[in-house]
């Protein structure tokens, strides 16, 4: 936990994470989680890698926070809402379950599965 308060790029990306949530319309929170989800899994990989445990469980940590924002910002009227609880609800699981025992795969297949639904949720906005 020190070496993330020491950490210049940690420092940065909190005061950037922070301007940007107090600027953001509900869209743009739901977008800054979704960038999270995939940076954060992205960072747990990479830490993976290198063999920081610190790191890996920091990214992990962020992962599991930015899918709880989602769920509880779920608009329980909308049509979608019920997918939408379970596709995070699960995403969430299988995240909790790796910082026990790492999946490197379940991981990746997860991250790429957020940057496809951040990806087309960026394309209907400009439509």
């Amino acid at each position: 936990m020190l070496h993330h308060r020491n950490d210049p790029s940690e420092a940065y990306r909190r005061v950037d994470f922070d301007a940007r949530v107090r600027g953001a319309d509900s869209r743009q929170l739901v977008d800054l989680c979704l960038e999270q989800v995939v940076g954060s899994i992205g960072r747990a990989l990479h830490a993976q890698e290198r063999s920081d445990n610190s790191a890996k469980s920091a990214a992990l940590t962020r992962a599991i926070s930015a899918l709880t924002a989602l769920q509880m910002g779920i608009d329980m009227t909308n049509p979608t809402a019920q997918s939408l609880a379970h596709l995070y609800q699960s995403a969430r699981n299988a995240i909790l379950d790796c910082v026990a025992r790492f999946d490197a795969p379940k991981l990746r297949t997860i991250r790429q599965d957020f940057t496809e639904i951040r990806e087309a949720m960026l394309r209907s906005i400009a439509a």
